[in-house]
């Protein structure tokens, strides 16, 4: 799998829209729930909260 310009727009909007790496990696099929947040990263998109609570 590799990263296209169209894959990238995908992830970029998903993303925005608030879906989780595993959904967007579902979306995108061939890529890994790391990948997505790895490339999330290197992309420079905003980071997520913990949807694990503390305490």
């Amino acid at each position: 799998m590799s990263w296209t310009d169209e894959r990238i727009e995908r992830l970029k909007a998903m993303w925005t829209e608030g879906a989780t790496a595993s959904q967007i990696a579902d979306e995108l099929g061939g890529v890994s729930r790391n990948a997505v947040i790895g490339k999330a990263h290197r992309l420079g998109l905003d980071a997520r909260p913990s949807p694990v609570k503390p305490g």
